[in-house]
C-alpha cells in the first residue's frame, strides 16, 4: 500500500503534464526507500523497481503495460491486471492469506538491494536491458561491418565524447 504523500506526488506530477514514467517514479522511490529503511527487502533491484510500477499502476498512473516480448507473459499479465484495477476497469479481489503470505517472503529477502551501487549496478546494465557481453558483440559486429572510413569516424567521434567528458 503506497503513502498517501507520494500519491499525492505523483498526482501532482501528473498536473504538472509529466510523463507516466516519472510518475511511476514516485512509486519506485518510495519502494526504495521501504527496503532501505528494513520494512521489506527484494531478491534483486529489478524486483524492488517491479514493485514499484505494480503499485503506481494500481494507484492509477496511466503507465501502460510492456508490450508482448519484452517481458515473460507472467509480467506482462501481471502488469495488465494491476493497469485495469488502477483505472477502475477490474475489480481486485483482496486474499487476506495471500497477501500475508507475499509480505512474510518479501521479509526474508535481502536489503542491500537497494543500495547506492546496487542501483548503479541496473541502470549500467540497463543500456536497452543488454548485459555488457551482448553490447560488446554488438560493437564488435559494429565495426566488422562498417569498413575503414566509417570506423575511423566513429573511433574519432568516441575520443571527442570522450575529452568532452572529462
Amino acid at each position: 500500500m503506497p503513502r498517501k504523500r507520494t500519491v499525492e506526488r505523483a498526482r501532482e506530477d501528473a498536473r504538472e503534464g509529466k510523463s507516466a514514467s516519472t510518475q511511476a517514479g514516485e512509486f519506485v522511490r518510495e519502494e526504495i526507500d521501504k527496503i532501505r529503511g528494513g520494512e521489506h527487502g527484494a531478491r534483486s533491484t529489478k524486483q524492488a523497481i517491479a514493485i514499484g510500477l505494480s503499485e503506481a499502476r494500481r494507484a492509477g498512473v496511466k503507465l501502460p503495460p510492456p508490450k508482448k516480448g519484452r517481458v515473460t507473459d507472467r509480467t506482462r499479465r501481471s502488469a495488465e491486471y494491476a493497469y485495469e484495477a488502477g483505472q477502475g476497469k477490474r475489480k481486485t479481489k483482496r486474499r487476506p492469506r495471500v497477501s500475508r503470505a507475499v509480505s512474510r517472503a518479501l521479509k526474508r529477502e535481502p536489503r542491500n538491494t537497494a543500495s547506492r551501487a546496487a542501483l548503479s549496478r541496473q541502470a549500467r546494465s540497463g543500456a536497452r536491458g543488454r548485459t555488457a557481453a551482448q553490447r560488446s558483440a554488438s560493437a564488435r559486429k559494429a565495426a566488422h561491418t562498417k569498413g575503414a572510413t566509417r570506423r575511423s569516424a566513429a573511433a574519432k567521434k568516441a575520443a571527442r565524447t570522450r575529452a568532452r567528458r572529462r
